[in-house]
């Protein structure tokens, strides 16, 4: 079922299924998963995927500049023992003091830092990666009671998704054109979907 846009420059424009106006763009994004306030753009049709290797590239600096500043208070720290070791041993009058340097400190608030940006990093990767699994959209899963096409389905069933092989493909490669619109599968279709699966229907990779 199409919705009518009032929203665009075009007078009531038929909206296609999961198309939503984005207020920041002031369009119609097809396939709309959320406005990213980081690249100041809308994350849809076409550039889902590359949001996912952003997110992914990100989650990986993360990881290289954390193990950069441990092992940078790391080797610190080992030449602290050795220096101690030597003092204690040449003259074991002397009292050694550790003393943390302002540099090391601020080492330390960063390490921190980052390990909270991992910990958002890593989940959201994991969401969009349960998206693309599943061929779903965030705009869906927040809003599935306000849409009008995807109420009465079975909340376990996920109307678009054709495995997950497909949806991979569909998600990585770009196969179909652009223009190309996703029609509402019937409830007969999704209510079959809801049975359990057989062992029958995993060796026929019916879920993938």
């Amino acid at each position: 079922m199409d919705e009518l846009c009032l929203s665009c420059n075009c007078f009531l424009l038929l909206q296609p299924p999961r198309s939503k106006h984005c207020h920041d763009c002031d369009k119609c994004v097809l396939q709309f998963d959320h406005h990213c306030a980081w690249l100041g753009t809308c994350i849809g049709k076409r550039n889902h995927c590359r949001f996912w290797w952003y997110i992914f590239e990100e989650t990986m600096l993360c990881i290289w500049t954390g193990t950069l500043y441990i092992d940078l208070l790391v080797s610190k720290a080992m030449k602290s023992c050795v220096c101690s070791l030597y003092v204690s041993v040449t003259e074991p009058n002397i009292c050694v003091v550790y003393v943390i340097r302002w540099k090391d400190l601020i080492a330390i608030i960063l390490i921190v830092i980052l390990v909270f940006c991992f910990i958002f990093l890593i989940l959201l990767l994991l969401f969009h990666s349960y998206l693309a699994l599943t061929n779903q959209t965030t705009h869906e899963i927040m809003r599935r009671q306000r849409i009008l096409y995807l109420r009465g389905f079975p909340s376990k069933v996920h109307p678009f998704s054709k495995g997950i092989y497909r949806n991979l493909i569909a998600f990585c490669c770009f196969c179909d054109d652009k223009h190309t619109l996703e029609a509402v599968p019937p409830v007969e279709d999704l209510e079959a979907r809801a049975q359990p699966y057989t062992c029958i229907d995993i060796i026929s990779c019916r879920c993938c």
